[in-house]
């Protein structure tokens, strides 16, 4: 991926990964724009960052999704490059006598896949005419091994994977590169609020933001397909494998 002079649009851009991606991007001369359903976040985030810019949006809305999409696509129509990050996680007990929340189960596919399918479907036909061009979807090395705590986050990053080596292929002929995040056990938000404690990049501590954030930019200037760290460099690896890359290949020839 060509790091510097694109026009990024970065979902779950508020916190977190996201913002951690969109203060490494903008840093190095990108122009950014992220997007959070909070207002506040968005507002201290631009505040830190000069230039930066932001929109309110809910990805489990599909009809406000589309809408912003065109907008942002009027607003920067040199746009290039979109990051689709926005994610959610909730620790789930299918054991336990008391049925799991419907609301928090849906919240949880809508945002973590169905957010992910219609953001991409709402800028590719933008990306394809562009002369370059690059859509990054985050997935996780839970995607490939998964943690019984929060089996439906990890559903949706499987689901993720699987969508995003299809696209892939899809795309093989057009000027668009796909490329997949595959982060860590990252110390963030996102964990905190689901109260855990679980493996991560060595052993059973988080890594630190900043850590991933910075290899993360490493891995991501040199990927044309994934873009693992850490812990999920493993996960991915005896997942998938070349073996599991040829039968794709063949099957899908």
């Amino acid at each position: 991926m060509n790091m510097r002079g694109n026009t990024i649009f970065i979902t779950g851009g508020g916190s977190g990964i996201g913002r951690g991606l969109a203060e490494a991007f903008h840093q190095l001369g990108n122009k950014v724009i992220i997007a959070s359903r909070r207002q506040q976040l968005l507002d201290d985030v631009c505040a830190a960052n000069a230039g930066m810019s932001g929109y309110v949006l809910d990805v489990t809305n599909a009809f406000n999704l589309r809408a912003l999409a065109q907008r942002v696509i009027a607003d920067y129509p040199e746009l290039n490059c979109i990051v689709a990050n926005a994610g959610v996680q909730r620790v789930h007990n299918f054991a336990s006598d008391q049925a799991p929340d419907d609301e928090a189960l849906a919240e949880e596919i809508q945002t973590n896949l169905l957010g992910v399918i219609r953001v991409c479907a709402a800028f590719l036909p933008h990306l394809r005419k562009q002369p370059r061009s690059t859509l990054i979807n985050v997935s996780s090395g839970l995607a490939f091994v998964p943690l019984t705590i929060i089996p439906v986050y990890c559903a949706t990053k499987a689901a993720v994977h699987s969508f995003t080596v299809s696209l892939r292929h899809q795309l093989r002929n057009s000027a668009v590169s796909v490329i997949e995040l595959v982060p860590p056990y990252v110390a963030t938000d996102l964990n905190r609020a689901a109260g855990q404690s679980r493996p991560a990049g060595s052993g059973g501590s988080p890594m630190p933001l900043d850590e991933f954030i910075a290899e993360a930019m490493k891995e991501l200037s040199n990927a044309t397909e994934e873009a693992a760290i850490g812990f999920s460099k493993r996960t991915l690896a005896a997942s998938w494998t070349e073996t599991a890359r040829a039968i794709f290949s063949k099957l899908n020839s």
